[in-house]
């Protein structure tokens, strides 16, 4: 587990590639990344993919969409009424079973049949587009089938635990090596790795400040 505020998200995304490749050297395991549809994030990835020749099954989070298509529903249904929920099932348990596609043209068809103007049909098209656009990444009947993950729930859960709980808490201010270096501690902590690194630690320090300055002056002595 780790976290970075200090670098760009393209050397992370490298870094998350080249922790990949540690793993699984030989490539011989199934690659898959959760994804949440944001652009240039996508282009990073895509183009870190192309960079190292791998082949990478590219997940959108489920979540992300059941989102849209509640702002979806909301244009078939007042505030309150309990039918949207199962408006929402359906069509979620449809997109679950691979027909994104035919969910997308459904909602459209409706919105039609129902003459709704071009403002109150706003969260229909936008869920549509959506799921049309990444319709490659929203397979979930060959995802659940082979067992992959879907959803980031767990992802963003060590978010918070990793970053936010230190960051954001009341009144703190950070400038980004403190942060980084926070980080850096909190991540290996988490990960159980604090033992080995101090170990690690206390090498190198050992290292700098007495070997090194020894190594030095016999140098200088025997010049």
């Amino acid at each position: 587990m780790w976290a970075s505020v200090e670098r760009s998200p393209k050397q992370v995304t490298e870094e998350v590639f080249q922790e990949a490749l540690r793993r699984d050297p030989n490539r011989e395991r199934p690659w898959l990344m959760l994804v949440d549809g944001h652009e240039e994030q996508l282009g990073q990835i895509r183009a870190a993919i192309d960079r190292h020749g791998v082949e990478v099954t590219l997940v959108l989070d489920f979540i992300h969409v059941l989102e849209y298509l509640w702002k979806a529903a909301w244009c078939f249904f007042v505030p309150g009424c309990e039918a949207v929920e199962a408006w929402v099932g359906e069509r979620a348990l449809q997109i679950l079973r691979g027909k994104a596609r035919d969910v997308a043209a459904g909602m459209r068809r409706s919105a039609t049949l129902r003459d709704l103007s071009q403002d109150q049909r706003k969260g229909v098209d936008s869920c549509a587009d959506y799921l049309l656009k990444y319709h490659e990444m929203l397979r979930y009947d060959r995802y659940l089938a082979e067992g992959f993950p879907i959803a980031t729930g767990v992802i963003e859960g060590a978010c918070r635990h990793l970053v936010k709980d230190r960051m954001d808490i009341t009144g703190a201010r950070w400038g980004l090596r403190s942060a980084e270096a926070v980080l850096k501690l909190r991540s290996l902590d988490s990960s159980s790795d604090t033992e080995a690194y101090w170990a690690f630690h206390k090498t190198q320090e050992h290292e700098r400040n007495h070997r090194s300055r020894m190594a030095s002056d016999l140098f200088e002595e025997a010049a």
